[in-house]
């Protein structure tokens, strides 16, 4: 099979414009509906102490050198969360971002080690107010790249049709015959050999040395996602506590937190949380998804200590971060996101 023409050149270009024309009408009515609603768009800086803290990402590092010649290690941010909260923590209430952001490790048809992410955040309001912005966003989408419905491969989703809201114990119910709940404590602690018990009841195989998220992860994808978003978008709510660093635990119920995902066609394009604000906590936490990544990389990230300091003063508030280029590329029905970005990734 001959390989397909770069990118630059005009043929493929050419095919490739209508997408890219698509995009920016995509960006322009999602902007407009948040500076309609009072959103103050902001642009932090990709360069950071960390990259982020959790145990499954990847960042890229270099070197910068300073006016003394010394070198000082700084990241390109996985997220701009870190930056977007400092300044919720100095007084800004409703702020948003399309930033390019990297993530190391990360390539295929839905994967691309630079992206854009818009991310945006509420002071004050709760984290069911963020799904109704991201409904509100798909359906801007295809209205504006003039499609009837969102496509990804074969799979479709009517993003005008209301979407469903389930818990992750629910569709691990439903789709793997797995009782979560079963392996997490009423106080949050999970048991790993309780869920590998659930595990080999359903079928669902696994390793020896599976640690409790492994599988989690693992009837994620296999048993649960597949299903998700398929015909209308599905909001998957209340993710165990444990596979929410970033995100307070449900008044009444310390085994949940409020940590959503969004998807459509089976793919995943957002994830919102109720933000954690306890700064103690939050660094038990993240020292918890070091000691993971050491455990299975061998490498850990610095922790932003100014993050930590920010955290408490910042006020209640709800975020998320959507990956756009999925968005717009289920909108427009491209099968892989290089086709929805201007300058793909070398």
């Amino acid at each position: 099979m001959k390989p397909a023409d770069p990118w630059w050149t005009p043929t493929r270009h050419a095919d490739r414009r209508p997408l890219l024309l698509a995009r920016g009408r995509i960006q322009a009515a999602i902007r407009g509906r948040l500076a309609a609603e009072g959103f103050t768009e902001v642009d932090p800086t990709a360069l950071q102490v960390s990259p982020g803290n959790e145990a499954h990402l990847h960042g890229f590092a270099t070197q910068a050198i300073g006016n003394d010649r010394e070198g000082r290690t700084l990241f390109l941010h996985t997220s701009p969360e870190f930056a977007m909260k400092k300044l919720l923590a100095a007084g800004e209430t409703k702020i948003h971002a399309f930033s390019h952001v990297w993530r190391n490790r990360e390539r295929g048809a839905l994967h691309s080690p630079e992206f854009t992410m818009l991310e945006w955040y509420r002071v004050g309001e709760g984290y069911e107010r963020l799904m109704e912005d991201t409904v509100a966003f798909l359906r801007l989408a295809a209205e504006a790249a003039g499609a009837s419905g969102l496509r990804f491969r074969d799979r479709v989703c009517d993003p005008f049709a209301e979407a469903e809201r389930i818990s992750v114990a629910e569709a691990f119910e439903r789709y793997a015959g797995v009782d979560l709940m079963a392996s997490i404590s009423p106080t949050g602690e999970v048991s790993v050999d309780r869920l590998g018990e659930e595990l080999d009841r359903a079928g669902v195989r696994r390793a020896v040395d599976d640690t409790w998220s492994d599988m989690v992860s693992r009837v994620l994808g296999e048993r649960v996602e597949p299903h998700l978003g398929m015909g209308r978008i599905t909001i998957l709510d209340r993710y165990p506590a444990a596979e929410a660093a970033l995100a307070r635990r449900v008044e009444g119920d310390p085994r949940v937190a409020e940590r959503f995902e969004v998807y459509a066609c089976g793919v995943e394009l957002a994830n919102g949380f109720g933000e954690l604000t306890d700064a103690e906590e939050q660094r038990r936490r993240f020292e918890t998804e070091m000691d993971e990544k050491e455990r299975v990389y061998g490498e850990r990230y610095p922790l932003d200590e100014e993050f930590l300091e920010a955290l408490k003063i910042m006020p209640p508030a709800a975020g998320i971060a959507m990956g756009f280029d999925r968005v717009v590329m289920l909108a427009t029905g491209a099968p892989r996101i290089e086709d929805v970005m201007w300058v793909p990734v070398a």
